[in-house]
């Protein structure tokens, strides 16, 4: 099977220039292709992993990939997908952005020198900064009218919006990534773009420059754009963007975000993100079409993508943390899956000259809001719903000691299945 056909099984090629020429060149010998990544923030989201796992892909059917951060690219702001400007960005919150993206590539695809189809990590402003404005326009500029721009969906759909409308800045964005192909193609030998079906009208553009400015025939293909089942934004959730950086997005939430998947969109996310075989997907949909409360194809999603992105250390700590929430055993969890966890449930900071020698439950019961009464902590204990460390409680006159505190400033409060509240002492 081809990188193409296990693409469109994947339901992952949503478009492709001369699908037969490009099949016969890949099929031709190794190619160089390249993705970009326009560094907005320091952290990629979680849709970035479509293009990210786009090129991993290539590179493991043994072709070459780029990752390419938009150092210049990122100063000016795509409009593609957006009703408004974007927020320029200051040089200094771009580099940080940069950096902090790069770390993320360098974790998803292969850089072993050792590797003939090595992945290379590149930034546009290396080339686009010392070129001038004047040697722009006649350079590049030229081979481009604003006819063909207008007519790009992205840039349309903008100027027909009367309020926002679009700056000659953001136009001027599908020049400068038609200026990287054109750029790659030269100096790295690079031949195919991938990305977002968004970026169609900028593939495009730059598969004409290189056509024009020298007679090359260069490809491209778009995937997807990812959405859930209700048409919402794949990575959005109700409060945040879901990031890769575990200091955005703890390893915990991350898993918990790919786990809770609608039922309907599973088996899709598992051909989108990961590299498991054809046959054991198909498996995986015959075993959720059978039992879905099983939730077997929810949990290799959530393990396969966490353990790329965070680690198996990482996954391994999400997992458990997970089973803690539904009542699993509290013991040997680390210092760090103990502060991930206390985030994750309403939490209360108590001084610990304040707990002093303990308090007892009835108090904690109440300081945590799971009761809103001593009154009612004291039926709620002798009911047998109130739980410390995930270990039920019965008498309401105990007392909780430092010797229950878990890594010396953690209590896990429960009452009945789900109700979760964690305390941390303060020094």
């Amino acid at each position: 099977m081809t990188i193409l056909d296990d693409l469109r099984w994947r339901g992952l090629l949503h478009d492709c220039t001369h699908p037969d020429a490009l099949a016969s060149h890949l099929a031709a010998g190794p190619v160089t292709l390249y993705s970009g990544f326009d560094p907005t923030a320091d952290s990629l989201q979680i849709g970035n992993l479509v293009p990210l796992t786009g090129l991993r892909r290539f590179q493991e059917a043994g072709h070459r990939p780029i990752a390419l951060a938009g150092g210049a690219t990122g100063m000016i702001g795509d409009p593609s997908g957006r009703a408004s400007e974007r927020q320029l960005l200051s040089r200094d919150q771009l580099e940080a952005n940069i950096a902090g993206i790069k770390g993320q590539m360098v974790r998803l695809l292969d850089f072993d020198p050792t590797l003939s189809n090595q992945a290379a990590l590149l930034d546009n402003a290396t080339w686009t900064a010392p070129v001038s404005f004047l040697d722009f326009l006649r350079d590049i500029g030229k081979h481009f009218t604003v006819n063909m721009m207008v007519a790009k969906e992205s840039v349309r759909a903008r100027m027909e919006d009367r309020e926002s409308g679009i700056s000659f800045t953001e136009f001027s964005y599908m020049l400068l990534q038609a200026h990287d192909f054109w750029y790659l193609n030269q100096k790295h030998g690079c031949s195919l773009q991938i990305g977002g079906s968004d970026q169609w009208g900028n593939i495009t553009a730059g598969i004409d420059l290189c056509r024009k400015k020298s007679a090359t025939q260069v490809f491209g293909v778009s995937l997807p754009l990812i959405t859930n089942a209700d048409g919402s934004k794949f990575g959005k959730s109700a409060d945040s963007a879901i990031w890769l950086d575990p200091a955005r997005t703890s390893p915990y939430r991350f898993y918990q975000y790919l786990i809770q998947t609608e039922d309907r969109d599973v088996i899709d996310r598992l051909k989108t993100f990961t590299f498991l075989p054809h046959d054991e997907i198909d498996a995986f949909e015959a075993a959720h079409a059978e039992r879905p409360h099983a939730r077997e194809a929810h949990r290799a999603l959530a393990t396969e993508l966490t353990t790329r992105v965070h680690g198996e250390t990482a996954t391994d700590d999400a997992i458990r943390a997970s089973k803690v929430l539904f009542g699993g055993s509290i013991e040997g969890l680390s210092d760090k899956v103990l502060s991930e966890l206390a985030t994750e449930v309403p939490n209360h900071s108590l001084p610990a000259s304040e707990f002093g020698s303990g308090r007892s439950l009835v108090d904690l019961m109440v300081l945590t809001g799971l009761s809103q009464s001593k009154g009612q902590a004291r039926k709620d204990i002798q009911g047998g719903g109130a739980y410390l460390n995930n270990e039920r409680w019965s008498d309401p006159q105990a007392q909780v000691t430092p010797d229950a505190l878990l890594s010396g400033r953690f209590l896990l409060l429960r009452k009945g299945k789900r109700n979760y509240a964690a305390v941390v002492l303060e020094n």
